[in-house]
This record gives C-alpha cells, sequence and structure tokens, in this order.
C-alpha cells in the first residue's frame, strides 16, 4: 500500500553547544536578549519532514511517496540522495530560482534545540495536489508550507485517503478555527507535548475533545514514552532504551514512520505504537536524522528484544 508523505525537504545544518542553554539565557532579561553560542564543529545533513519520514517508512519496507518541493538552486544531492535509496520523486516539484529550505540546528547537552529556519521553495508546497497522487491509500501531512498544508487536508479528505495530521513546527501558522478544521477532516493526529498543550489552547479543545474526532490521537512525551488515545482508551506506549543516546533530531519524524507502517499493515495500536517508539530510539544513537540504517530483520531482532514477542 502506498502511502503518501507530504511535509517540507530541507538541508539540516547541525551543531553542538558543548553547555547548556539554561546557563546562559537569563529569564529575566529575555526582552533583551543578546547570546552567541560556540559551537564548534558542524555537519550538513538530509533533512526535512518528508524526507525523514519517507526515510524511516523506506527502511521498514513500506511504500513511501514523497510529495514535497525542493528549490532548483541546490536540488540536485537530495535528488541524488533519493535515486540512491530508491525512493520515487514523482511529486517532488522543483521550483526554480529558490534555494531548498535549510534548518540551522544547535543543540546543547541537555538535547535541548535552539533552531533557525529558511523556508525557501517549501512555500510553495501549495503548488503540489495531493488528490493527483496515484495509488496512495495513506497519506501524512506533515509541517511544510502552510498553504500546501491546509490544502493536502482538504484534498486528501475530499479524495476519501485517511491521513494523519502532523502539525509540528506548522503549529504557529494555524488559526484555532484552522486547526479545528484539519483536526475534524483527519484520520488520525500526532503531535508531541507541548504541541498537545499548543493545540488545545488555540482550539479551545481538550485532548479527549480531540480524541472523540479521530481514530487516534497520538502524542509522544521524548524519554517517557507515548500515548495512543483510541476507542475511548488511552494506550500507553513505553520508550525504549537507546543502547546511546547522541542526536535528537529527526527522531519525531522516525516516529511517524512507525506508525504510518503499522496503520499499513494494519498492525493494532499497542504493536504500531511500540515500532514507532522503536523507530524514535534508533535513530537517536546516530548524529542526523536520515544516517541510521537496520536492516528490517535488524528492527525485527530489537523489536523482540524490547517487548517479548515478534512484530506480526
Amino acid at each position: 500500500m502506498a502511502t503518501l508523505i507530504c511535509g517540507s525537504l530541507a538541508y539540516d545544518n547541525i551543531m553542538t553547544f558543548q553547555g547548556r542553554f539554561r546557563d546562559h539565557i537569563l529569564p529575566e532579561q529575555v526582552h533583551i536578549l543578546n547570546v552567541s553560542f560556540l559551537v564548534p564543529t558542524m555537519r550538513r545533513e538530509f533533512g526535512g519532514c518528508a524526507g525523514n519520514i519517507a526515510y524511516a517508512l523506506n527502511l521498514l519496507g513500506g511504500d513511501a511517496r514523497i510529495m514535497a518541493t525542493l528549490g532548483a538552486m541546490d536540488a540536485q544531492p537530495y535528488l541524488d540522495r533519493f535515486a540512491s535509496l530508491g525512493l520515487a520523486t514523482d511529486h517532488v516539484r522543483i521550483v526554480p530560482d529558490a534555494y531548498c529550505a535549510q534548518a540551522m540546528i544547535t543543540t546543547d547537552l541537555d538535547n535541548n534545540q535552539i533552531t533557525a529556519f529558511h523556508p525557501g521553495a517549501m512555500m510553495q508546497s501549495h503548488l503540489n495536489r495531493a488528490d493527483e497522487a496515484p495509488g496512495v491509500r495513506l497519506a501524512i501531512v506533515a509541517p511544510d508550507g502552510f498553504e500546501g498544508m491546509v490544502q493536502h487536508t482538504e484534498k486528501l479528505a475530499a479524495a476519501g485517503i485517511p491521513f494523519i495530521f502532523d502539525p509540528g513546527q506548522g503549529l504557529p501558522l494555524f488559526t484555532g478555527e484552522a486547526l479545528r478544521r484539519a483536526i475534524e477532516l483527519a484520520t488520525y493526529v500526532a503531535v508531541n507535548d507541548y504541541e498537545a498543550k499548543l493545540v488545545c489552547n488555540k482550539t479551545g479543545w481538550t485532548l479527549d475533545d480531540i480524541a472523540s474526532r479521530v481514530d487516534a490521537l497520538i502524542v509522544t512525551y521524548g524519554e517517557n514514552g507515548a500515548h495512543i488515545h483510541h476507542s475511548g482508551i488511552r494506550e500507553t506506549v513505553p520508550v525504549v532504551a537507546a543502547a546511546r543516546v547522541v542526536d535528537p533530531t529527526g527522531c519525531g519524524d522516525a516516529f511517524r514512520g512507525g506508525l504510518l507502517y503499522g496503520i499499513e499493515r494494519g498492525f493494532d495500536w499497542a504493536t504500531t505504537g511500540r515500532l514507532a517508539s522503536l523507530m524514535g530510539s534508533l535513530k537517536i544513537e546516530h548524529s542526523g536524522p536520515q544516517t541510521y540504517a537496520p536492516s528490517r530483520d535488524e528492527i525485527s531482532e530489537r523489536f523482540e528484544q524490547a517487548f517479548g514477542y515478534r512484530l506480526p
């Protein structure tokens, strides 16, 4: 079953600050904030929510179809990347006279992050039409250009294609009314705990209100696992202990790749959530959002070690 991954494609410039942000930001002085962090190392990685989610789903053996935009001025490295992974680019639009989206991510020793983001070609995501991708039976609307996110939710719902609404970093762009509309169109909603609070504040709905409007509401809590609200119950998803904690960048996207695979394959929510949790842990053991590369057999073995039963 083909899954459409609507979201951003970006280059992530990842830096590590060998200290803690909290030691250098004075809460009582934030109105005159002027802080510089020395970051002795930097690397450039392939990123963006669509790229990261598709990468995770592809590792699991899912059929990921990316719908996104790249800037013509620096698109070729990402196109070569997709070719090397065997990922189709039929729905990747190249925008002339634009750069690809770029994220500047600084992580401290507590895994807190400060990110600056240049949207570039991502702002033209509305030029794509989610209902024109043939053979798609499932989708996710992940952070992207605001107009594109809104349009994708409308088109997918009109086409009867079930989808996850994953507003993520795009949340500040949504009004309460726009959020309520997207949630009502969605089949599933996936957010982290901070985003869940923001969605509740903007919509005026509780988590129970949101859960009652979708087949499942997934809320992640980082090192404390996740909750999946479905069928009037709350499923607790345990975290999988990572062998080492290296870099959190892209963990949420890896988690979503696991979610999509579980939904594709018709797994129950307990198994789907556990697989998603494992994918996040596998990612955090490596630097960058697309550098972990376990085989499907290795994923199954780690799953059985963690939970005591094999993937279906």
